[in-house]
């Protein structure tokens, strides 16, 4: 199916997405490692370095959050482990949609919602209110 050039690219199918969604869980995971490691490697293992390898994740979902219908705070998951990474791993999967929406909009979103006549079942949201 072709698309218009004026208008955004058609949906990704699941294979494209789930790569981008591995990738940008591995973006975050592993610098976040890599922070831990050189934490851990200069001042020694203890609360410090535990939440080193925390904080690079908590900033890339509070600001990733709320461009995929997730709130800033959902970012306070990260301390709960296995919570965060499964947050993310929605938003990112979320992203990996992006211009389109599977997903339902939340509340305070659906005055800026518009559906997309191409493609049922999806939405798209304006960046204006």
């Amino acid at each position: 199916m072709a698309h218009d050039a004026s208008g955004p690219r058609p949906p990704l199918t699941r294979g494209p997405r789930a790569l981008i969604t591995v990738l940008l869980v591995l973006g975050i995971t592993v610098p976040s490692m890599v922070l831990r490691e050189l934490v851990e490697a200069t001042l020694g293992s203890g609360p410090l370095a535990d939440v080193s390898r925390i904080a690079v994740p908590m900033a890339v979902t509070a600001w990733l959050a709320p461009r995929v219908s997730y709130r800033r705070r959902d970012a306070l998951l990260w301390l709960i482990p296995p919570a965060g990474l499964v947050v993310f791993v929605v938003i990112a999967w979320r992203l990996a949609f992006l211009a389109y929406r599977d997903w339902s909009p939340r509340p305070d979103e659906v005055p800026r919602v518009r559906r997309d006549p191409r493609h049922a079942g999806l939405w798209h949201l304006s960046a204006t209110g």
